[in-house]
């Protein structure tokens, strides 16, 4: 209890002992552009708790090991972010971390600090579609698509849960890019027995459905995600569990009729030779699948009961989410608070305890669909290549725009985001001016809530609020009092807007580069 307290309470005098601040010639850029409308059968299971058990009591066992070594170890060598994060954690047992917008938030690094003090980090929904860039102490750059984000503390278990549709080959490529850059995964990431497998079959349906809709294309990654949740749905589709039923004839049976059915769909696109190869890759890969499996549901529930701390790392963002977001134009998975639960087994009583929203301090979305307050012109490109705006997983830049709070109240209503975590700050730094969207004109009328319609929310003109910027680096900031008062201004406007407090400001890549706001 007395660790507790003084952890809680020395992390804001340890943030505020150093105190940085760092002005340069800004670049003066006017707020161009305009705003525009525009996630057998008994004894199987049995076999997967009981190695769900063993696997929670080695990951015990081993984070018990690393923090008396740790302790063992001169505490001044400690890097400083943790110290306010560590004091978070010991306040939630389950914390989960969403994106607010239309995804590339950046949600990746937040959890990445998080997971330093967390015993488990959870995917569950999504699959390759999501892309999280993290970085390690050393500035060492990591792409992550279907991994945990906390793959890089050696001290956590990373587990990809049920709601999650895997495709192997992909999987397995990324594990290995990671051992290659010294991140080994043996012993720390767990893949749902029940986790749905997307197989290439799914991305040749994705990328022919695209170019079937013609002028309307929703510009998905063309990654197969779309056509393995309406196999997961039709009830036709196939899981993990299937593929180590020691049935391969039945799996390669229900298999082949998945790949009948899209042959009659996309006669043109559907190549039945190839597909049949396709599932020789999975079967091959059984051996490795096995080494990592487990009953997923079972473990995290028994991590939860043994007082273990929890991360839930969400993928995409609630504006895509297929029941909130701007439909059509969305993911088929609900990366909002329900999809953590029914992606991973946790009951909403333990998953809400702590919800923290991910909202960039601009706003930027790729792909197809209406987007109020989008930027063009010189301010668009400036902040697209400050901001590196260039999606992780297909590359493609990003389309930009100042923040819209109306669609930000909308997310903090549907997820209960107890704390926002700001992203990018930085890259506002040279703006002479920022806008925050507080509300919509439609059809002659001003409105304050986001509506259902993608035809409506096209004709949606935004109606700002300019606040000054304020023309200095914020990238060596350490404190929030070590912010441009104007800078302060607009988070804590963003605050009383949204109705929801800021804890984190991010104001560069790297973990260290983030504000705590107590």
């Amino acid at each position: 209890f007395f660790r507790v307290c003084f952890s809680f309470c020395y992390a804001p005098i340890a943030m505020l002992a150093h105190h940085h601040h760092h002005q340069q010639q800004p670049l003066k850029l006017q707020a161009l552009g305009r705003g525009r409308c525009s996630s057998h059968y008994s004894r199987a299971r049995s076999l997967s708790c009981r190695r769900s058990s063993s696997i929670l009591a080695a990951s015990s066992q081993a984070a018990s090991a690393s923090s008396k070594s740790a302790d063992s170890k001169n505490t001044s060598s400690k890097k400083e972010y943790l110290t306010p994060y560590s004091s978070f954690a010991t306040q939630n047992q389950v914390t989960c971390v969403l994106g607010s917008q239309w995804g590339d938030e950046g949600k990746g690094k937040l959890v990445d600090v998080l997971a330093q003090t967390y015993d488990v980090v959870c995917r569950c929904q999504g699959g390759a579609n999501a892309g999280h860039t993290i970085y390690d102490d050393d500035g060492k750059k990591f792409a992550l698509h279907l991994v945990p984000s906390g793959i890089l503390n050696q001290n956590a278990m990373n587990v990809i849960g049920n709601g999650v549709v895997v495709h192997l080959p992909s999987l397995f490529k990324e594990l290995d890019t990671l051992a290659e850059q010294g991140v080994p995964y043996e012993g720390r990431l767990l893949l749902s027995d029940r986790a749905h497998l997307l197989f290439t079959l799914h991305m040749v349906m994705d990328g022919a459905g695209e170019e079937k809709r013609g002028g309307d294309q929703i510009g998905t990654t063309r990654r197969g995600i779309g056509p393995a949740y309406s196999a997961k749905t039709s009830r036709s589709g196939l899981r993990v569990c299937d593929l180590l039923s020691g049935d391969k004839e039945a799996f390669v049976s229900r298999y082949m009729r998945l790949v009948e059915d899209a042959e009659k769909r996309f006669p043109d696109a559907v190549d039945v030779d190839a597909m049949k190869a396709d599932v020789d890759t999975y079967l091959d890969l059984i051996p490795r699948v096995r080494e990592i499996v487990a009953d997923t549901v079972t473990y995290v529930n028994d991590a939860y009961d043994s007082g273990k701390r929890i991360l839930l790392e969400g993928a995409n963002a609630t504006l895509l989410d297929i029941d909130f977001g701007t439909y059509p134009y969305v993911t088929s998975s609900n990366p909002s608070l329900g999809g953590m639960c029914t992606g991973l087994g946790l009951a909403p009583s333990k998953a809400s305890q702590c919800v923290v929203g991910v909202v960039k301090a601009y706003l930027t979305r790729v792909g197809a669909g209406p987007f109020p307050t989008e930027l063009d012109g010189e301010i668009a490109d400036f902040l697209r290549e400050k901001g590196g705006e260039y999606g992780t997983t297909t590359g493609r830049p990003r389309r930009i725009g100042w923040l819209d709070v109306v669609a930000l109240r909308y997310t903090v209503q549907i997820n209960g985001f107890t704390e926002l975590n700001v992203t990018k700050l930085d890259v506002l730094d040279e703006c002479e001016e920022v806008k925050i969207c507080t509300g919509y004109r439609l059809k002659g009328e001003e409105t304050g809530t986001f509506p259902a319609s993608a035809t409506d929310l096209e004709l949606c003109e935004p109606i700002y609020e300019s606040m000054p910027g304020w023309n200095t680096d914020t990238t060596k900031c350490k404190s929030y009092d070590d912010l441009p008062a104007e800078a302060r201004a607009y988070i804590e406007r963003m605050e009383e807007l949204s109705g929801c407090s800021v804890r984190w400001i991010g104001v560069g890549p790297g973990r260290d580069a983030m504000v705590w706001k107590n």
